[in-house]
């Protein structure tokens, strides 16, 4: 890794530190740069304004999060078994991973309309449609009840969302027997 990439990584991760813990509007690119020790200018120059620095993390994320519903995916399971991955590593991510994808829900807004609909544009393909697939393949081969896999999607993000919004001060990944316990209530529900 070069000296300019190893920079700009070590601004976003700082950054991302950062607006999880201040959200958009509480944090300026002053701060940002006070907190790596570099001029603005030089912040100024791996990145044009804090949205441009706000997206390349939520970008970053939302990256990663398609890789690993990709390697999932290739691994041709049931779509029941694809879920549970899903869910396992969701929750198995560390606890400012998780962060960010609760400020992509909540902090989204604050961006301009343009990088906020491109962004969700993104966010659809990448994450919310590739579920949604898992479920209307599952439904398709009787896996899974018929119905919407829309709604079966935001219903699974649903259940998980208390887990992705837990602070820093939590022990980070669930345990498998919770995962366990959350797949199982999602699948089966809570009655005897």
């Amino acid at each position: 890794m070069n000296t300019e990439t190893g920079m700009r990584e070590k601004i976003l991760e700082s950054a991302k530190s950062l607006f999880i813990e201040h959200g958009y509007h509480g944090l300026a690119m002053r701060e940002i740069a006070e907190a790596l020790g570099v001029t603005k200018p030089a912040l100024y120059y791996h990145f044009k304004d804090k949205e441009e620095l706000f997206l390349a993390i939520l970008h970053k994320n939302l990256d990663d999060i398609e890789a690993g519903i990709d390697a999932i995916l290739a691994q041709k399971l049931s779509s029941k078994d694809a879920i549970y991955l899903f869910i396992q590593h969701v929750l198995n991510q560390s606890t400012d991973d998780r962060a960010v994808i609760v400020l992509e829900i909540q902090e989204s807004k604050q961006l301009s309309e343009t990088a906020r609909n491109d962004f969700y544009q993104l966010y659809q393909a990448k994450f919310i449609q590739k579920i949604q697939d898992i479920f209307a393949h599952g439904i398709e081969i009787s896996e899974i009840r018929a119905i919407d896999p829309a709604f079966a999607t935001w219903t699974l993000l649903g259940i998980l969302y208390p887990y992705l919004a837990m602070g820093r001060e939590s022990s980070g990944a669930l345990s498998e027997d919770k995962i366990k316990m959350i797949f199982d209530i999602f699948m089966n529900g809570v009655g005897i």
